[in-house]
């Protein structure tokens, strides 16, 4: 019976993704992405391991993160012992050498604080990459150099991640607090891999390009239906491997990398497990009945359709269509050196390998939980859903308030300043390249009434 159920979903999912090709012109048709097979895993190991795995094998010192940090007094994920006093981002692990260090985690960007609560999966929007020039690099910091001189075993624990943040953080600086430089990250650490062997080299063996392209994390919950990841769908067969290349970050060898990936069936089941949170308010119930007829009738071919009768067509819509900002996938679609390096690496080899499909276009995503997954677009240029559906209101250069947030719940999204000239680094460009806030126009067409009704609906999601 489950069989016939998933393959009752694929066929529908095929039958839908058909009928909307047949309205566009040869060379604008939407592209299906079909399924991977996946490893499966155990939810609770796998939100284990990522609260207090040692998914990296280096780190700070607890007792130097200590000095520089002080103890988090928030708790948020109720852990015990030493992971207890860290932010809800780090993990303290104990290397081989008997060593307490503290490592970031995936919850760096995949986890956010929203009006006083813990979202796991939910986009940091709140992340800087703005100042990392200002921000202390760890080579040059006066408590490295101490703990260099007086503690040779501890610093002999962080050396390795301290050689990666010396080599990659002056390259991915952003023009904006809340956009994340993964995407550059990725790219930088790479470079400076063998990818048969894993094996770190101080010299650059890629060429790396010139610009760093902001994107907006998506939320995590959005992986349970898609069938590729990343926002041009690039990313292809075993999602697990994707979710552990940050561990290049610190790895010695594949062999560490093999024994890190045995735990990531478990991340992923954990990940596919989370749900999307409900909306906090009360929702006009008429108007959002209203509201979901106009989703089916104008958003539904792309996004899929939501309730007892879900749908997702996974479909990759092509830049003659979408029209948003192009930078990011044109960059990885023509970073051949990147993509071949990936596809020949220790990640695209085994029984669940992975492999980088670049595409000329973006990933309609599900909408589960857009309510809270402001700002909007792939590169969090729009700060609200009304702005993101009616293109003519989108402003050219804003600001939001990261200190005291507040947010927006009739626009939804993030309560933002519009100001007539940009302010570098404390407003959001969107004339810059990457950084674009155009294309989706497809709620243009809308009237006020439509469009209230469509946001109430979407609350609902």
């Amino acid at each position: 019976m489950k069989k016939f159920a998933i393959i009752l979903s694929l066929l529908l999912g095929f039958i839908v993704a058909t009928a909307f090709i047949r309205h566009f012109n040869e060379g604008d048709r939407p592209m299906f992405i079909p399924p991977s097979t996946q490893r499966s895993g155990n939810a609770t190991e796998g939100y284990n391991y990522l609260t207090t795995g040692n998914f990296l094998s280096s780190g700070i010192p607890y007792k130097y993160y200590q000095m520089l940090f002080g103890k988090d007094k928030n708790n948020y994920l109720q852990r015990t012992g030493k992971n207890a006093t860290v932010g809800h981002d780090y993990n303290v692990v104990t290397t081989a050498d008997g060593v307490d260090i503290v490592i970031p985690t995936c919850l760096q960007c995949h986890a956010q604080v929203f009006n006083d609560s813990l979202y796991v999966g939910l986009g940091n929007s709140m992340i800087d990459f703005s100042n990392i020039s200002k921000q202390n690099n760890l080579l040059n910091n006066m408590a490295v150099k101490a703990m260099q001189t007086l503690s040779p075993k501890l610093y002999d624990a962080a050396k390795p991640m301290i050689t990666t943040f010396d080599l990659v953080n002056p390259y991915m600086e952003t023009e904006v607090r809340g956009v994340n430089a993964a995407d550059r990250l990725a790219i930088l650490l790479v470079a400076h891999r063998n990818p048969q062997t894993l094996e770190w080299s101080n010299e650059t063996l890629l060429n790396i390009p010139d610009e760093t392209i902001p994107t907006d994390v998506p939320a995590w919950w959005m992986m349970n239906k898609k069938n590729a990841m990343f926002y041009n769908g690039f990313g292809r067969g075993d999602f697990g491997r994707f979710l552990m290349l940050s561990n290049i970050l610190t790895v010695k060898d594949t062999a560490e990398a093999a024994e890190v990936y045995t735990h990531f069936g478990d991340v992923l089941a954990f990940i596919k497990s989370i749900k999307a949170p409900k909306y906090p308010y009360a929702i006009d119930r008429q108007l959002a009945t209203d509201g979901e007829t106009i989703f089916v009738n104008n958003c539904s071919r792309c996004h899929g359709t939501y309730g007892s009768n879900e749908s997702y067509p996974n479909l990759l819509i092509p830049e003659s269509l979408i029209r948003t900002d192009s930078l990011l996938f044109k960059a990885n679609y023509q970073n051949y050196q990147f993509i071949d390096w990936f596809n020949k690496s220790w990640f695209a080899q085994g029984q669940y390998p992975a492999r980088l499909e670049p595409s000329n276009g973006y990933v309609a995503p599900p909408l589960d939980g857009i309510w809270i997954t402001a700002p909007y677009l792939h590169n969090g240029s729009v700060p609200t859903l009304e702005a993101l559906l009616n293109s003519k209101t989108r402003p050219t250069y804003w600001s939001r308030d990261f200190k005291n947030p507040v947010y927006n719940y009739e626009q939804v999204g993030w309560q933002y300043e519009t100001q007539a000239q940009p302010k570098r680094k404390k407003s959001y460009n969107t004339t810059l390249p990457g950084y674009g806030n155009y294309g989706h126009t497809f709620g243009d067409n809308l009237t006020n009434t439509e469009r209230k009704a469509l946001i109430e609906y979407l609350k609902t999601l």
